[in-house]
C-alpha cells in the first residue's frame, strides 16, 4: 500500500532515483495505492545531465509493493521494496529501459 510521503524505487532509465508519493490518482478519497495504479511524485534523487531534475513533480505507474497480494487462486505476492516507473500525461514510459531489480542499494 502506497500513501502519500511514501519512499519509492524508480526501476527506469529515466535519470530520478529516489521519489515521493504526493497525490493518489483516482477517487477524492483514496486512502492507498496498489501496483497498476498511477500516482503523483516528485523526484527527491536524480541522475546528473539527466531529462528529469531533482523536486520535479512527475505521474508514475506502481510495479512493486511491500505490501503483500493475494490472487483469486490463494497465491500471495510480496516484494522486497516499493518500486515504480515514470510516465508522462499520455501514459508513455519516459525512460528507455526497465530494469527488473532496483539499481543501486
Amino acid at each position: 500500500m502506497i500513501q502519500p510521503h511514501t519512499h519509492l524505487n524508480v526501476v527506469d532509465k529515466s535519470g530520478a532515483r529516489e521519489l515521493m508519493c504526493t497525490r493518489i490518482i483516482g477517487a477524492s478519497n483514496r486512502r492507498y495505492a496498489h501496483i497498476g495504479d498511477v500516482i503523483v511524485v516528485v523526484t527527491k534523487e536524480a541522475v546528473p545531465n539527466m531529462p528529469l531534475e531533482k523536486s520535479e513533480v512527475i505521474r508514475v505507474v506502481i510495479v512493486r509493493t511491500c505490501k503483500e497480494l493475494k490472487r483469486d487462486n490463494g497465491m500471495i505476492i510480496r516484494y522486497d521494496d516499493n518500486a515504480t516507473i515514470v510516465i508522462d500525461q499520455e501514459g508513455n514510459l519516459k525512460g528507455t529501459r526497465v530494469f527488473m531489480r532496483s539499481l543501486g542499494n
